[in-house]
């Protein structure tokens, strides 16, 4: 049986004396290139937009529509972590300095955060609770699942642009079937991530028949 995200995470926080709770989530672990996102969000319990959800649950359509009605009623802010900083440190590190970016940038602040997955960035400045599936079981990390996709897919539908023939338009990014063909005939972009293992074999094969 699915679950439903609501407050009682916001809530008990709430009760503990934390005024200002926000929810912290990222998009663009899995994809061979292109930024990771995170977004923090802090909702006005009096006006969550309806449906919200994890955004995986959710159309593209349906998380556009959903991320204009939080920009108009939440604090919300999204930050990156470059390809150059996943391929020097790792995809969880990086993931975590856009968390820690996001809450940065959060309009006026949070005091208690609610962090996405099984761990809290190490570089939080501020008290946190890491919630496994939080995006299904959180608004608050719901809604910042939303606006991390969202931001997430406007840059790569901005990459796409300037780098045609990958799809990245419609996959994001992702190893999709299309994206790994581009990958094989073009060759990786300077947006390729190479420490991803299908990149890095790539680079390594053009080596080892051109040295």
């Amino acid at each position: 049986m699915k679950t439903i995200p609501d407050l009682s995470f916001e809530v008990a926080a709430l009760a503990r004396g934390h005024a200002r709770v926000a929810g912290v989530d990222e998009a663009g672990r899995g994809p061979l290139c292109g930024p990771v996102v995170a977004a923090a969000v802090r909702l006005d319990p009096a006006r969550i937009p309806e449906g919200l959800n994890d955004s995986k649950a959710l159309s593209a359509s349906r998380r556009e529509a959903l991320f204009a009605a939080l920009c108009a009623v939440a604090d919300l802010a999204w930050a990156e972590a470059s390809v150059a900083e996943i391929d020097e440190h790792n995809i969880l590190r990086a993931s975590h300095l856009a968390m820690e970016r996001a809450l940065a940038g959060l309009p006026g602040g949070a005091d208690y955060a609610l962090i996405d997955g099984n761990m809290i960035p190490r570089g939080l400045a501020l008290p946190a609770e890491a919630v496994v599936k939080g995006d299904a079981r959180s608004l608050s990390i719901a809604a910042a699942s939303i606006v991390a996709k969202v931001a997430r897919d406007r840059i790569m539908v901005d990459l796409a642009q300037q780098h045609p023939g990958y799809g990245w338009e419609r996959n994001a990014g992702y190893p999709t079937r299309d994206h790994l063909a581009a990958l094989r005939d073009l060759g990786p972009t300077p947006h390729h991530r190479r420490s991803f293992r299908p990149v890095h074999n790539i680079l390594y094969q053009d080596k080892s028949v051109n040295p």
